[in-house]
Formats: C-alpha cells, structure tokens, sequence
C-alpha cells in the first residue's frame, strides 16, 4: 500500500594528522583526554582565522573521484548558523551552494539485482564537538571540543532507495570505499563515519514525496537497518489510520528497537547560510586534481571484479576477501604459488583464520608468511600428509614460526601410504576388536568408522585416508 523513500546523509571524517581549519591533532575522540587538542581556532575564539587543510581537500577529492563525481574547480566555504552546546563557534563552516563535488552514483547488489544510487553532492567541512549527558542530580552534560574542527565530508544522494537493505548495503560499500582509500577506518562504534538517513512514505505509485523524518544516533548497519525497517512501519501504520507525519528528528533506541522524538527537523533556510568572509573560495588545480586520480587505488568493486575473473571465485568467495583486505591481500599473496585458488581460500579463510580469531590477531598474517602457507597446502594436496596432520602442522606453525616442512620432517608426519605396512595394521585392529567386527559383518555399518579410528591411531594419525579405507573395506569383506 505504501511506498518508502529514502535518502542519506553521510559523515565521513577525513583522517588527516590535524583539524580541517587549524593545526590541532585529530586524535581518538574515544581514548583521548577531553578537550587536549583545543585551540583559540577550532574553540571559536573572536579574531582567529581559519586556514584550509590541503590533504583534507585531498582525501575528500578521493573519495569524490572514486564515486564518478564531477568536481567543481571552485567551491565556496559557508557558515551554518545554529546554536549548540558543542558549536563553540555558534556556526559550523561548512559547504551550501557551491561544494567540491557533485552528480556522482555507486551501484548495489542487492537482493532485487543491481541498483544504482545517485549522490547529490560531496561537500566539505568542519566536525562539532561531543557532548556526554549525565543523568545523575544534577543532571548536566560535559562538553569535549576534541572533535570540534575534525574535517568532515558529507555525501548526500538523492532519495533512491526503497528498502532497508538498500540502505545497508550503501552504506556498508561506502565504509569499504573509504577504507581501501586510506581516508578513513570506517570504525563507525566510534563516530568517525556517522549515517542519517531520511525517511518518508507515499501511497504505492503516487509520485509526491512525503513528510521525511530523520534520524540520528545510528553507530551499526544493524541499528540502521532495524531503524530505518522501523520507521518505514511506523510512518504506513500512522498514515494507515489517518494521522499525520510530523518532520522532525528522531534517536534509535538500540534497547527498545524503537524511534523517539528528538526535536523539530530545521530547513535549510532555518541556518540562515552566507558565504564564509574569512576563507576565500576554494580552487582546485586541475593537475592537481589528475594527479589525485592517477594514484587512486583498486576500488572494492573493481577488486571483486577481478578476483573473480582471475581465480574463479564466486561472488560470495569474492566479496569476503574484498571485505576483508588484509584477508584479501594474503590469499593473493599465496596464490602466487600457482595452487588452487578454491582450495588457498579454503584454508585461508577456514583453518587460517579462525586460528587468528581464537588468538585476537585478525589482520595479522606475520605469524605465517605466505609462502610457508602454500608449503603446507602444497604437502597436504600432494599426500604427503594427511588433512588432519595439516591442520596440526598449521598451528604449529601458527606458535613456533617455523616452517611447514621442517615441522614435517622434525615430528615425522609424512603420510603413510606403504599398503603393506597399513594391512599389517588393520589385520591388527581387526584381530584386537573381534566384537565390532563381527558386528560390523552381521549389519552395523556404522563401526566402520570406528574400526578406521582404531587403525589411524595405531598409525598414529599418520595414515593416508584414502589407502587406509579401500584397504579396510576390502579386509572387512571377506
């Protein structure tokens, strides 16, 4: 019955060593002592002057050319007048009817196909500071200006999306993006890249765009999902029965799975914008601006692109790697031994990684250079050692820092594979466990595996699987 239409606002913090108008360090607006990076600039002091932060313009260029963006070679700085505790300027310096970048578009894979989502616009400016509410008698708030100045970039697309999960996915491939651009960590528990979106329903068909209701205070892509899934039924049932939508602001509350008020949504006019009169406009050079281009790197989508075209990944194998660019960077890295690339996966993202999961390292392949990876693949997928023993050896090599074959060769893992050898030991078993046998032979098959265990541990675990089997089954037959 009714239709959900979205758009977004996204705050991306360019981390650059200082603010975006002075010379304070960006520091962890999580660890860091509140208010140790302040000064007379970025406190809003009367007669202070702000001066433009070069590599903020870069970053920001970055992810604007990466998106397809058309960058203006003139953008003009703004103020944006309100008043809040944590503005100490009493305005935000920010971009309005010039910004640095424009009419760009990033495509999904949603579960619908592929969707493509315009960006309106890529504009630069300042972040505020962080207000902490403490709800003890008396209750206050405290105010951190640590942040205050941060250079931000705010990307706003058009009100393309349709569904929660097309809100998420942007979302998530635009953290990616930033990521493998170097611009940002994408740690959005910690604020440094924070998601609006806006949200408004209509009648199925109708082509008029309803109230849009805000919301803030979103740090997951689960809060964003459950929040936007959330506010797209509240908004249907309250037309569903008549009553009108209010725009204003909302919170997620993560405990309650649910939006409340926050205060009434200011228009643009409410600002009350006009041009920056300490900071002239802002020109990018265009050789510059090429420059920039040339050095950007592999996009995620062109990444994944390529993984698949060139190991034979699926798209699902693909996208984890990309995720996950260390992950991604160590599988090619192995494969450059020329093994299979299925099987190079497999182990990297299987025994691998849930060994650096269980020890807390997660992007830290040094404890296993890669090559010493594709030993041990290599050994295994030559049956010289059997998969069991492969995955001993891994975490082995895991704690010790040695390599695969010397782990081989010093505990004496090589596979057994002498037929001879392996029948003296299954006639053994046999002889030593007469009840299962026989058992076995009246019908219960399933002490085959049984007699199998008893035969690779008299081998100690050494025994080729594939030898062992053919000969027991053949033992057990007669």
């Amino acid at each position: 019955m009714y239709e959900p239409v979205i758009g977004l606002e996204v705050h991306i913090e360019m981390q650059t060593r200082s603010k975006m108008f002075c010379a304070c360090p960006v520091v962890d607006s999580v660890s860091a002592e509140a208010n140790s990076a302040v000064c007379p600039i970025c406190a809003g002091h009367p007669g202070t002057l702000p001066v433009v932060n070069a590599r903020a313009v870069e970053f920001a260029l970055r992810v604007a050319l990466a998106l397809g963006c058309e960058i203006n070679p003139i953008s003009i700085f703004a103020r944006k007048n309100y008043f809040y505790p944590d503005i100490p300027k009493g305005y935000q310096i920010t971009q309005y009817e010039q910004p640095l970048a424009e009419h760009g578009k990033i495509s999904l894979q949603t579960s619908q196909g592929e969707k493509t989502i315009r960006i309106r616009r890529a504009h630069l400016e300042e972040d505020t500071g962080k207000l902490t509410h403490i709800s003890a008698e008396p209750a206050h708030s405290l105010v951190d200006l640590n942040r205050a100045g941060v250079p931000l970039l705010e990307i706003v697309t058009e009100p393309d999306f349709h569904s929660a999960e097309e809100v998420r996915l942007y979302a998530e491939t635009l953290r990616r993006l930033v990521r493998y651009l170097g611009v940002n960590s994408g740690d959005l528990e910690k604020g440094v890249m924070r998601i609006e979106p806006n949200i408004s329903v209509r009648p199925r068909g109708s082509q008029t765009l309803g109230t849009k209701v805000e919301i803030k205070n979103l740090n997951s892509f689960r809060a964003l999902e459950r929040g936007v899934a959330y506010e797209i039924a509240r908004q249907s049932a309250m037309l569903a029965s008549g009553r009108v939508i209010l725009q204003e602001t909302v919170g997620w509350d993560e405990a309650r799975q649910l939006t409340y008020s926050q205060r009434s949504k200011e228009d643009a006019h409410d600002y009350r914008y006009f041009p920056e009169p300490d900071l002239p406009p802002l020109m990018v050079d265009s050789a510059w601006l090429e420059q920039i281009r040339a050095g950007l790197p592999e996009l995620p989508w062109q990444r994944q692109q390529r993984l698949e075209r060139q190991f034979g990944l699926s798209a699902a194998e693909s996208a984890r790697l990309v995720d996950e660019k260390p992950l991604g960077e160590y599988f090619e890295q192995v494969a450059q031994s020329g093994l299979s690339p299925r099987l190079i996966f497999a182990w990297v993202t299987g025994e691998l990684t849930s060994l650096m999961n269980a020890a807390g390292t997660t992007s830290d392949f040094s404890k296993i250079p890669p090559q010493e990876l594709a030993a041990l693949i290599a050994l295994a997928a030559a049956g010289k050692i059997n998969q069991p023993t492969a995955k001993s050896v891994l975490m082995e090599m895991f704690t010790s820092g040695q390599g695969a074959a010397a782990i081989v060769a010093a505990r004496g893992l090589a596979q057994l594979s002498d037929e001879e050898t392996l029948a003296r030991l299954v006639a053994e078993t046999l002889a030593e466990n007469p009840a299962e046998t026989a058992s076995f032979r009246a019908g219960k098959a399933n002490l085959f595996n049984f007699l199998f265990g008893q035969v690779m541990r008299k081998a100690g675990g050494k025994a080729n699987p594939r030898v062992l089997r053919a000969l027991l089954k053949a033992r057990l037959e007669v």
